[in-house]
């Protein structure tokens, strides 16, 4: 193992002790009492089970036989989620075959980001993590399952299921993913045609066709966000079956691997002598192997958030330093739109996760002595899944790169470290995204122009007054202050202002967009401004440094001058409309970006 894979995974260890022996025993105590439904009072076990055929009726009377609860985040509106409407079906088929017995046990949540980008709808949008988490928690309650089959994707979804399954942490899970949609047009053609429409030299009609070829079937969007993100995360972890992540969906193979991991769930319930809860899998170095995946493939920022909010509802204690740590000796090894030109099904052609997986576990970068859903030991996971007249079978992965311009070996890759950098100053904290950045763009020193929302950015760019260097301070667009949503708006005026040759750059407490494209952004900021942070000081014309080589962070005012300034005021109130007024409890609740912008962190971190 690399040395700083051990220092980083030790130190987590050490710091998440007590919250981490809280919450195993709290999973033992559960699983202690074996399965439930056997327990219940036989009005209660009578509702349970109501709704069930006959035959299934009968085997959820005997304790011997596993009753695997179903929680899906379908919807129709979500094309990576379209498919799952056919998934209980197969799985339930899937589970008579071997014995048990599958109940749909309730559906999450599930916004698109794609639809409510810069709409007042995505002020909703991290919050519905949370959502999603309490709504599988309540899908779990009844108290009937041995085990549950998680089915989602996206961007808030998977990581709102990781949190509430791992409060049922003493039940067996695995995540089913869906897979991306077939490649449309290329990303370089979307992205050129989205900053010429925001110069005014497309027509919205263009747009339109342009968007609509990118995004036309059911699956994933091809880019790699956070979305994809979620999918490889997933598979590192260990739990997806191996290669599952970016097969299409409505394919054989789709159909097959999902079959599978409804049976597998059945393997690994007590009932079938192979127990192996979620809370044994989900430990800390399962933690430190998906924060080297992420930087090895330029990950979705949004997971400095959505990483820490996963592992504290484990009882682990992850922080933006442990991350940044490994980011220096964490070689970046793919290059997946934005990062580079090719998508994720490219990826997976050239080799995908078995390839990642088989590279970063040669170098020392990847703990291999880990629970997965397949087994003791990572080593699983370079396998691919096949098809052999009709049965899933797994072979070994390529052991070389099909394509090095998307994957690379770690003898050569794209950039000796990650893709991800803290920044640290009189501005506070935050992180940037450099593995999308140029070098040449990676520092910016120029005046201030500062904005409280996305729309006043882009009125002053209609209005000619960005055509010049300036460093981009959109603030109160934290957690707390509007929910934190996406600035994706952003990111085709400022792309344009850097290709013209100017030296731009953003600082926001806000997020960007998964897909965080190439301009320098230093993003997540804490304190936020909403909280009194230093952001709310800044002044049009003041001096910023954005320099993520060394990951400063500095306003180049006077100290006395600073010390002596007032916050700016928040804008007039906002969250009302839309269904935003219903989640003023939660922005009020939200911890920082740093600590995972969640609502359930102070209770989580009490629990010692």
């Amino acid at each position: 193992m690399h040395p700083r894979v051990l220092e980083v995974t030790q130190r987590l260890i050490e710091r998440s002790r007590p919250t981490r022996e809280h919450y195993l025993r709290l999973m033992r105590g559960s699983a202690s009492q074996g399965p439930q439904r056997s327990k219940l009072p036989c009005a209660n076990f009578a509702h349970g089970v109501a709704g069930c055929e006959a035959g299934d009726k009968q085997s959820l009377r005997l304790p011997n036989q596993a009753d695997v609860a179903i929680v899906s985040a379908y919807n129709d509106m979500l094309s990576a989620h379209q498919p799952y409407q056919h998934f209980p079906p197969i799985i339930k088929e899937a589970l008579h075959e071997v014995g048990s017995v599958g109940q749909f046990a309730g559906g999450v949540p599930a916004m698109c980001d794609g639809v409510t980008q810069g709409e007042a709808g995505m002020e909703l949008s991290l919050a519905s993590r949370d959502v999603i988490a309490m709504a599988t928690a309540v899908a779990l309650s009844h108290n009937m399952f041995d085990a549950a089959l998680c089915l989602g994707i996206c961007d808030k979804i998977v990581p709102g299921l990781v949190i509430g399954a791992l409060r049922f942490g003493h039940l067996p899970f695995v995540f089913v993913p869906g897979g991306p949609m077939p490649s449309g047009i290329s990303n370089k053609e979307k992205a050129e045609t989205r900053q010429r429409y925001a110069e005014g030299k497309a027509s919205r009609e263009e747009l339109l066709d342009s968007e609509m070829k990118s995004y036309h079937a059911p699956g994933t969007c091809t880019f790699y966000g956070t979305a994809n993100t979620n999918q490889m995360l997933m598979e590192v972890i260990g739990l997806h079956l191996p290669g599952a992540s970016f097969v299409n969906p409505y394919t054989p193979l789709r159909d097959a691997l999902t079959r599978e991991a409804a049976k597998q769930v059945t393997r690994l319930t007590r009932q079938a002598g192979e127990y192996r809860p979620l809370c044994e899998l989900f430990d800390e170095k399962a933690v430190i192997n998906s924060v080297v995946a992420l930087l090895a493939t330029g990950g979705s920022t949004n997971h400095t958030l959505h990483l820490p909010a996963m592992a504290q509802a484990a009882g682990i204690r992850l922080t933006w330093q442990d991350m940044a740590d490994l980011s220096e000796v964490v070689p970046l090894i793919a290059r997946v739109y934005p990062n580079g030109q090719d998508d994720v099904n490219r990826f997976h052609a050239a080799g995908g996760t078995s390839f990642l997986i088989r590279e970063l576990l040669a170098g020392g970068l990847l703990h291999e002595d880990v629970n997965t859903v397949m087994g003791r030991g990572l080593s699983r996971y370079t396998q691919e899944p096949f098809l052999e007249d009709g049965r899933l079978v797994w072979r070994e992965g390529v052991r070389e790169s099909l394509d090095e311009s998307v994957l690379r070996p770690l003898a050569r890759p794209f950039s000796a470290e990650g893709g991800l950098r803290m920044m640290k100053g009189n501005l506070g904290r935050g992180v940037m995204k450099v593995s999308a950045v140029a070098p040449e763009h990676r520092v910016v020193e120029a005046p201030a122009r500062v904005f409280a929302s996305q729309a006043e950015l882009a009125a002053a760019f209609q209005a000619g007054e960005l055509e010049r260097d300036f460093v981009a301070v959109v603030r109160f667009q934290g957690p707390k202050a509007n929910g934190m949503p996406e600035l994706h708006k952003l990111t085709p005026y400022l792309g344009l202002l850097q290709d013209r040759g100017y030296k731009v750059a953003l600082v926001t407490d806000g997020r960007m967009s998964g897909a965080s494209g190439k301009i320098p952004a230093a993003i997540h900021v804490c304190p936020e401004a909403h909280e009194g942070g230093p952001l709310a000081l800044v002044r049009d014309g003041d001096p910023v440094r954005v320099d993520g080589e060394r990951g400063e962070l500095q306003v180049l005012v006077d100290p006395i001058e600073w010390a002596a300034r007032d916050n700016e005021p928040a804008p007039g109130e906002g969250g009302l409309g839309t269904g935003r007024e219903l989640f003023a409890f939660m922005r009020e609740a939200f911890s920082s970006a740093e600590e995972g912008a969640c609502v359930f962190t102070d209770h989580l971190k009490s629990l010692k």
